[in-house]
């Protein structure tokens, strides 16, 4: 079963600033004039608000921090930085011990990973078959 083709609606600029002065001036909410225009979209008015009309009819998100908090904040963001960077040493000596034991291993025709992960047991001690 397939769907048929589907409508697609654009607004002229012209509707849309009656929109959204309607919204402005005579205080309706955006869901009313979306009921009212048959506007489906929920972000729609929304986006002819900030292209057409006063910014001030948007929802905000206002952060309230303290000065402890700020230097709280700065702080951490230090230490993540200063983490960042140990950690990128260590991957960095990681990869250039691995290069080193590449390198030793062509060099003697050896594998020093095999022979360090033998240790010192008594394997040597026992006879071979």
């Amino acid at each position: 079963m397939t769907k048929g083709p589907t409508t697609q609606l654009r607004y002229s600029n012209g509707f849309k600033e009656r929109v959204v002065r309607e919204l402005e001036e005579e205080h309706l909410t955006i869901k009313e004039l979306q009921r009212r225009y048959g506007i489906k979209g929920n972000v729609t008015i929304q986006g002819w608000i900030r292209t057409f009309g006063k910014h001030h009819l948007l929802n905000r998100v206002v952060k309230i921090e303290t000065m402890d908090e700020k230097d709280r904040i700065k702080e951490l963001e230090k230490q993540i930085k200063e983490l960042k960077l140990k950690l990128a040493d260590s991957v960095m000596g990681e990869h250039i011990l691995e290069e080193v034991i590449k390198e030793a291993n062509r060099m003697y025709n050896t594998d020093l990973k095999k022979r360090l992960g033998q240790g010192s047991s008594d394997d040597s001690e026992k006879p071979t078959p």
